[in-house]
């Protein structure tokens, strides 16, 4: 294994990937320079660009290393990486950073002097690996799904999405749980589970979604939210979004301000670094509206249009490989880029409540910087090796 980590084979590079996520490296940069120049709190604008940058740096060695694993490399490690994983999401409950403890109230965060790190953040990548791997033995095993084989799948995606679950909760980030949830759901769709299975699950989601909307609208549903670990915050952020116009002074002033500074951009935008609404802030959640500002709706619906052109290079070399177990991969990495992607773009337009969910590639935040580029790795893997097989051709899998 280790020879051929370091042999020569292979070598196809995805350039048009490279170039996608340069110039969103390029647009993040520039939103952080802005946001830095014009945030009322006072930042040290270059030491953030250049930290950021930094992390570009660690990114990009990161997918240098990854491209270099094949899919039976991957498949090989990824219970060691998903164990480390887990080894620094329990850590981070005992050494948590107390300082943000007391500014954020999640337990997500280690903190070395200046330097932080969110083990939720790259557990993103290495649960996709994990899963993907857990789904594809499944399917070699059991080649024609029935209602039992199908059942024992479900019952083994279950049992090793759950730990993560609680462990995220646990640190209450209940915004990377749904991250999490929704990975789950990419991945599932597409693991060949039939309709009479998923259907009821889809089902059952939209239902518990709903009755959840119903019961934090209302002071009794609310009561009983409570005693299952929803917070005063959570519910004042929804308060916010159901009526942002209602208190823009308190918990709704930082949304209400992104809303401001997006609809004051128009069409064409106010220019590079010219802004005219204060966004408490908005280098990380909001940096969106920063976006939204400076170059209006054209400029937001180039950024839309860079975000497609990547998820559609994703799907471009899945389908050029031919490998199921890189298509699980692929499925758990769009996903978690899509729920990224609309989640912030959703709640800094007032779409979706806030949920301190970072935009790819542009939101300032090393962490999940770093996971985007472990992702984005891993696809660059696929395209590298380009080996059109099927794990049930090759051998030592187990």
């Amino acid at each position: 294994m280790i020879k051929r980590f370091f042999s020569s084979e292979g070598g196809v590079i995805d350039w048009s990937i490279i170039f996608v996520v340069m110039m969103l490296a390029l647009i993040g940069l520039a939103s952080l320079y802005v946001a830095g120049v014009h945030d009322t709190v006072g930042v040290n604008v270059w030491r953030m660009v250049i930290m950021q940058g930094a992390y570009y740096i660690v990114g990009i060695i990161a997918v240098m290393v990854i491209m270099r694993f094949d899919s039976e490399q991957l498949w090989r490690v990824a219970p060691y990486i998903f164990g480390l994983g887990v080894f620094l999401m329990v850590a981070v409950l005992i050494f948590y950073s107390r300082a943000y403890y007391a500014n954020t109230g999640g337990k997500s965060w280690f903190a070395i002097g200046p330097l932080t790190f969110q083990p939720s953040e790259v557990m993103k990548p290495a649960f996709i690996i994990m899963l993907a791997r857990v789904i594809s033995q499944h399917n070699l095993e059991n080649p024609e799904h029935t209602w039992n084989s199908d059942k024992f799948l479900l019952l083994k995606i279950i049992a090793w999405t759950a730990p993560i679950v609680v462990l995220v909760l646990a640190q209450h980030d209940f915004g990377t749980t749904l991250v999490f949830v929704a990975i789950v759901f990419g991945m599932t769709l597409v693991s060949g589970l039939s309709w009479s299975i998923l259907g009821p699950i889809v089902g059952a989601a939209a239902v518990l979604g709903t009755t959840t909307i119903l019961f934090v609208t209302q002071t009794w549903g609310r009561h009983i939210l409570e005693k299952v670990g929803f917070e005063a915050y959570q519910f004042a952020r929804v308060d916010a979004w159901m009526n942002p116009s209602g208190d823009t002074s308190n918990s709704g002033y930082q949304l209400w301000q992104a809303m401001k500074a997006i609809g004051s951009g128009g069409i064409t935008g106010t220019g590079f670094n010219v802004s005219h609404v204060a966004v408490p802030v908005r280098e990380s959640d909001m940096i969106f509206s920063v976006i939204g500002e400076n170059f209006g709706f054209v400029g937001s619906v180039l950024l839309l249009v860079l975000y497609f052109l990547l998820i559609y290079q994703i799907f471009q070399v899945v389908n050029d490989t031919s490998n199921q177990f890189y298509a699980y991969i692929a499925s758990g990495v769009v996903m978690m880029l899509l729920f990224h992607i609309f989640e912030n773009i959703g709640m800094n337009i007032g779409l979706v409540p806030l949920t301190g969910i970072p935009l790819p590639f542009i939101s300032q935040g090393g962490s999940a910087l770093v996971g985007n580029m472990l992702g984005i790795g891993l696809i660059m893997s696929m395209r590298y090796h380009n080996k059109a097989f099927s794990l049930s051709e090759r051998q030592g899998f187990s």
